[in-house]
């Protein structure tokens, strides 16, 4: 599958949409960099930060305010591994890490941002914002079906400085409107809330430089995630369960988000919890419901629960 998508939970999205051999089409960050080479620069969020004229600097440097947040310059596992707010002197000079740096501590909405860019021009939105819990972890990811005009200004800008020559998806994670990351790939977690056709359009736009997406859909996605206590080995639930929940009214698709038959260190997770499941629903509600009906399934599976 050209599509390089390295969790098999997610081939769901692509494997009924042929992709000519020849395509290679990243849904992480690693195949991004090396795919790439002339733009993998914006991977390094000290250059993003600095980029747009917030103050930043790499750890080492004091920084002249606080609070600040304090983050790896290039983590390519994402899952906000490393990253934390700093509020003093005596806790930077504590927490000061080698690869590191400080930057403005940015408020606001945090938005992730899918776009389809031609010769670094956007060509096609969308928005999602997350509902955040404690450690760096969410409750649900809401797929927005309107526009977000601070963002696209300031990111369209910014795109059409600093990636000319690159056409394919970009993702952007702002924070008040101002970029903290970018990425050379979309978010693979729910491509099926796009619409109908949106595969189809992504494989051309790698494959012939154009996009063509009719986008006649839009409609509120919600992307509900379930994280379980870090440590247990846990196991998937039974096939008949997850059936279940893919049956149930206004729900897209289930994703078990995690490798049964790996060390669960391995894993690249948030310090908050442990990512099991991924329901994409049409209504919150039922995304919910799904992740709880698949919750129980997976705790009694682990022998976690009677």
């Amino acid at each position: 599958m050209p599509i390089r998508e390295p969790d098999h939970w997610r081939f769901q999205f692509f494997d009924r949409v042929p992709c000519p051999d020849n395509v290679a089409i990243p849904t992480k960050d690693p195949d991004a960099w090396t795919l790439f080479p002339a733009h993998r620069w914006i991977y390094d969020k000290l250059a993003v930060a600095l980029s747009q004229g917030l103050d930043a600097a790499p750890h080492g440097v004091l920084p002249p305010f606080y609070p600040v947040f304090s983050k790896p310059m290039v983590n390519l596992r994402s899952m906000g591994a490393g990253s934390q707010a700093i509020a003093s002197e005596a806790e930077y000079l504590q927490a000061q890490t080698a690869g590191h740096f400080w930057c403005t501590l940015l408020t606001g909405a945090h938005v992730s941002t899918d776009a389809a860019l031609v010769d670094g021009i956007p060509r096609w939105w969308r928005h999602a914002t997350g509902e955040a819990m404690p450690g760096g972890t969410f409750d649900h990811w809401h797929i927005h079906p309107g526009a977000m005009p601070e963002i696209e200004s300031w990111c369209g800008a910014w795109s059409a400085k600093h990636l000319r020559g690159y056409t394919g998806m970009v993702n952007f994670e702002t924070i008040g409107g101002r970029i903290i990351e970018a990425h050379l790939r979309f978010a693979d977690q729910w491509p099926d809330l796009y619409g109908p056709g949106w595969v189809e359009a992504l494989i051309g736009l790698y494959a012939h430089g154009v996009w063509n997406f009719p986008d006649t859909d839009r409609r509120d996605g919600y992307s509900v995630v379930d994280f379980l206590p870090h440590g247990p080995r846990y196991r998937y639930p039974p096939p008949d369960v997850v059936a279940e929940v893919e049956a149930m009214d206004g729900i897209s698709s289930v994703q078990l988000s995690f490798h049964e038959g790996r060390d669960p260190a391995s894993h690249s997770m948030p310090p908050g919890g442990f990512r099991v499941t991924t329901v994409n629903a049409h209504a919150l509600e039922a995304g919910r419901a799904g992740r709880e009906v698949l919750r129980r399934a997976i705790l009694r599976a682990s022998g976690l629960a009677g």
